[in-house]
């Protein structure tokens, strides 16, 4: 499967049983004229759309990977297009700002159960190896 992040646009099956209860939570407005111009676009390219999805899938598995090889870092298996990264001997935030300072954006998380992690989306290949260069430039904690 496959979707386009931010877009909304998607579609539900469901038993007639639980089509008046969807109806009920369903928002009140449908697909915007961008989204559903995008979605079909990427339907009638699909072949396209898949190439792309498994080029973000094997750049997330080396992505993971080399972050596993980071020390300070402990990877969470996923299936999105970022990697979810504990960030262990250093705080988190403070991670995220070092980065920043070289331009390279993660996302940090200030709640109780992410605030020791930092979310890193996948980018393109020479985006990984930057990253995985900042990350290794770092001084010790």
């Amino acid at each position: 499967s496959a979707g386009l992040s931010g877009l909304r646009a998607g579609y539900g099956a469901f038993p007639a049983a639980l089509v008046e209860h969807i109806w009920k939570i369903k928002p009140p407005y449908n697909l915007s004229v961008a989204a559903d111009a995008a979605a079909r676009a990427a339907l009638a390219a699909m072949p396209a759309v898949q190439a792309h999805v498994a080029a973000i899938i094997a750049e997330r598995t080396r992505l993971a990977a080399l972050l596993a090889q980071v020390p300070f870092l402990q990877p969470i298996p996923s299936a999105a297009n970022f990697v979810l990264c504990r960030v262990t001997g250093r705080p988190a935030q403070q991670l995220q700002a070092q980065l920043a300072q070289q331009r390279i954006l993660v996302r940090y998380f200030d709640k109780p159960a992410l605030r020791d992690c930092v979310r890193i989306s996948v980018g393109q290949p020479a985006h990984t190896d930057r990253l995985l260069h900042a990350l290794h430039a770092l001084p010790a904690a």
